[in-house]
């Protein structure tokens, strides 16, 4: 695209001020002219390519250009006969250089803001900025306007269609050069002290000029000292206007800072950037914490200031820092992210502020980078360390119980949005009865460990989040070595093992089947060779405590927990079957008395009434959900099955069925 800049009038209105200069040289502001914001809005905008008009003061303008050392191709065309035609003419003796490209056309004298030259811009087709919002002046241009289009411009309309409009136009070639060679036509037949407009007019709407609509927008020319106090007013405060936008990303592309930097240009820009909290929740772990993605925002041209978000929500800081503009991609106009796009419409309407979208950068390119990221979290190094971090960051997490690559991935994408912010779960659960089940086996270490890691490699293949793996007993000592070395190698974070003996049996029957608890000393001896036995820092190892389970009282359940922390437990699992979770609150809160950072594991099966907020208020820290998701898929599957049977086809199996789309869509393409 190439700008044409008509400079060659007199400026005669202007008085004294444009008596040494021609006018697009006065100051708009004690940095800059109304000549250089336009040319600076050309840099910003990628346009390298100017044709100028020039008359009077011909030879100050081109050295004034020449010293703001821009990095533009100025083409210079003086109107010889400046003083006796008007601007339909100066058009005319730059037409050969105007044929090649699509046209920017703005008049010397026009002061516009950044956002109508972006809106002028991304309007489809060629345009021209008119105001719907702005009464019809007495002297200056309106544009009929009919079906989205400018049939007419002219001083004179003020009849039906007619919108307040500036000579600031975006022209295709095609549309430009009809207007052109009606330019040229007019010039030809003497016809040089008009409007180019009225060239325009006579081709009845055939350049397809499209009405941009920039309502309240700055988007003035200046004619005399008085059009200059206002719009120099009305540009301190354009400029003195706040810019929010919210960053979650920890990996910074092209489109990252092409829309950063469209968004300094409306103004002084506060960049939020979402704590790791509320990134884990919404999109993935962040690869960079926090602290480190600030700094990314605080080395970037424009970025006035940074400030955490700690929610999704932006409520916080709109009510904070109240302002102007907050700017943000289309792409949260549908999708779980609308609810947010929402409550920022409204919170911005009751103060008078309001939202700008800029087309969402979808490249592949893009993509490719966040797979790549999303790639990173799965390899074991990154997702074994990832539930301490996450304890460490939060102080609370969630598993889900997943058996297979497909539960797994319904672990891994199965998101809410809720109260200002979206939830989803921190982690997975390999569990040994779900494991058990679905190979059709019963809960009784049966399923050796060779086949359980096989289930741990389905499920990593394909998703990124910490596993949590159930280890029953642990075997025998010697045995639980290797079984802590091996999954520590494939990145699983945390093994849970309890302190039982023999013949596993599923606790929930509690004393209704007979089941030993291990010695104190014994099951510490076990837990100690596993820490010796690990290679990281970042493996967990859990105990498990049966008393409750096994009705030996509380004091004993304490009693072992002290005892396996002391001897090197990453975390405790008070394990309960009563539907009142009285007993757990009491034990939490005594070993709490004592013990104030390891970390608290809840199974919540049977007292599952208590919430998640409860829980961590009274000094949890994991919650797992062991056995939900195969819990349910199989009376869906008996259902499914006994329907078909009673039917004698599928038809009526329909409706509980999920499509097949939806769930390829679980699955990633690689």
């Amino acid at each position: 695209m190439k700008a044409l800049i008509l400079n060659s009038g007199l400026g005669s209105r202007m008085g004294v001020l444009t008596s040494e200069h021609p006018k697009c040289m006065t100051e708009v502001s004690p940095s800059e002219t109304i000549l250089s914001r336009q040319l600076n809005q050309l840099v910003d905008a990628e346009i390298q390519d100017v044709v100028m008009t020039t008359g009077l003061f011909d030879g100050v303008l081109e050295r004034y250009c020449q010293s703001l050392d821009l990095p533009l191709r100025i083409r210079f065309v003086k109107n010889p006969v400046y003083d006796k035609t008007n601007y339909i003419y100066s058009i005319h003796c730059a037409r050969e250089l105007l044929r090649d490209d699509d046209i920017l056309l703005m008049h010397g004298d026009l002061v516009f803001e950044n956002e109508v030259l972006d809106l002028l811009l991304a309007a489809p087709g060629s345009g021209m900025a008119v105001s719907s919002t702005l009464p019809l002046p007495e002297k200056d241009f309106k544009a009929v306007v009919a079906d989205g289009f400018v049939q007419k411009v002219g001083t004179g309309f003020f009849g039906e269609g007619a919108m307040a409009a500036q000579a600031l136009y975006k022209l295709e070639k095609a549309d430009w050069l009809r207007w052109l060679d009606k330019i040229a036509e007019y010039c030809e037949a003497g016809n040089t002290g008009v409007y180019a407009e009225n060239a325009l007019n006579d081709l009845d709407g055939a350049a397809n000029v499209r009405a941009v609509d920039v309502r309240d927008l700055l988007c003035a020319e200046i004619d005399n000292p008085d059009d200059l106090a206002v719009v120099s007013a009305r540009l301190r405060e354009v400029e003195s206007r706040t810019v929010y936008m919210t960053f979650s990303t920890d990996i910074l592309h092209g489109g990252h800072i092409a829309i950063i930097r469209k968004a300094a240009r409306l103004g002084r820009l506060v960049v939020g950037v979402l704590s790791d909290e509320a990134v884990s929740a919404y999109k993935r772990y962040p690869l960079v914490p926090a602290s480190e993605r600030r700094k990314l925002f605080e080395g970037i041209a424009g970025v006035r200031k940074v400030v955490e978000q700690r929610t999704l929500s932006y409520r916080e800081n709109l009510e904070k820092y109240r302002p102007d503009i907050v700017v943000h991609g289309d792409d949260w106009c549908t999708g779980f992210q609308k609810p947010v796009r929402d409550e920022v419409v409204s919170i911005l309407a009751g103060y008078g502020g309001r939202l700008v979208e800029f087309p969402h950068s979808d490249a592949p390119e893009y993509r490719e980078m966040e797979a790549r990221a999303r790639a990173e979290l799965s390899l074991p190094d990154l997702r074994r360390a990832r539930l301490r971090r996450t304890l460490e960051m939060k102080g609370f997490a969630t598993a889900m119980e997943a058996h297979s690559g497909i539960t797994g991935l319904i672990v891994e994408k199965t998101k809410v949005y809720q109260d200002g912010g979206t939830r989803q779960f921190d982690a997975m659960w390999v569990s040994s009865l779900c494991d058990s089940t679905a190979k059709g086996k019963p809960d009784i270490e049966l399923v050796d460990m060779t086949s359980r890691f096989r289930t741990i490699d389905d499920i990593m293949e394909v998703t990124t989040k910490p596993i949590i793996f159930d280890g029953d007993t642990g075997g025998l000592t010697e045995h639980f070595v290797y079984t802590v070395r091996s999954l520590e190698r494939m990145g699983v974070s945390m093994v849970i093992i309890e302190d039982k003996t023999g013949l596993k049996k599923n606790s929930l029957f509690g004393t209704e089947v007979a089941q030993t608890q291990d010695s104190i000393e014994n099951f510490s001896a076990k837990i100690r060779a596993g820490k010796k036995a690990q290679k990281t820092k970042d493996f967990m190892i859990c105990a498990r405590i049966e008393s409750l389970i096994l009705e030996r009282g509380m004091e004993d359940a304490l009693e072992r927990a002290f005892a396996f922390a002391a001897a090197g437990a990453d975390a405790i699992m008070i394990h309960s079957r009563k539907k009142d979770p009285s007993e757990i609150f009491e034990f939490i809160e005594k070993f709490r008395a004592k013990d104030a950072s390891t970390p608290i594991v809840l199974v919540p099966t049977s007292f599952n009434a208590v919430t998640e907020e409860e829980f961590k208020e009274r000094g949890a820290n994991i919650v797992i959900y062991a056995n939900q998701l195969t819990r349910t898929g199989f009376p869906a599957m008996q259902n499914a099955a006994r329907t078909i049977l009673e039917h004698h086809r599928a038809k009526e199996c329909d409706a509980m069925c999920m499509s097949i789309k939806d769930i390829i869509t679980l699955i990633p393409e690689e």
